[in-house]
């Protein structure tokens, strides 16, 4: 049985350091971020990978069938039984199409959604100050905060009533959020 852990955050949380980091620490432990297998099926050249940039330049959501599709092909191919994937759900449809999955899957469980909690002031910090692409200045920033931030309280509404929602504070010391985070994980599995 895998067990997946989400990981949702504004953009600029830390979500992806923070899971990357865990995964580096426990051999059993697969990391996937969407915003990275996303980047990877576009450096690919393919023709979903140009769908894909279309959405990632706008600062909008990538379709729901492309990111469903993308999720559930590193699942099951997964090499660990514990699979953390951060930037999902990040809206009320895509959430609903993942527990329509889950429901009808035998070898997935979804164990928790962890939410990195982050003032929009530092979160607009941290993505201004690493401009790591065309996707990271403050107009496309703007855009995809109102992304994040309009489905965020139906989507924890629908996890906290599963008992499945987390909350950890991610304006500590990354180690210390880190921490945090590894220690409910490990609690979990």
């Amino acid at each position: 049985m895998k067990k997946l852990f989400l990981i949702i955050g504004a953009p600029g949380s830390g979500k992806t350091t923070d899971a990357e980091l865990i995964a580096k620490k426990h051999e059993n432990i697969t990391h996937y971020s969407t915003g990275d297998m996303f980047r990877a099926e576009v450096a690919s050249g393919s023709q979903r990978g140009q769908i894909i940039d279309t959405f990632i330049k706008a600062g909008n959501i990538v379709p729901i069938d492309i990111a469903i599709e993308t999720i559930l092909i590193a699942i099951k191919n997964a090499p660990t039984n514990t699979i953390i994937i951060d930037g999902y759900p990040r809206s009320i449809e895509q959430m609903s199409e993942l527990d329509k999955y889950l429901k009808n899957e035998k070898e997935v469980e979804l164990v928790s959604c962890i939410e990195v909690v982050v003032s929009e002031e530092v979160a607009r910090d941290r993505v201004i100050g690493r401009s790591r692409g065309a996707d990271d200045n403050v107009e496309v920033f703007n855009n995809r905060m109102k992304v994040y931030t309009e489905p965020l309280k139906n989507i924890q509404e629908f996890y906290e009533e599963k008992n499945l929602l987390k909350k950890i504070n991610g304006e500590r010391a990354i180690q210390e959020i880190v921490d945090d985070m590894d220690s409910f994980i490990q609690s979990k599995i």
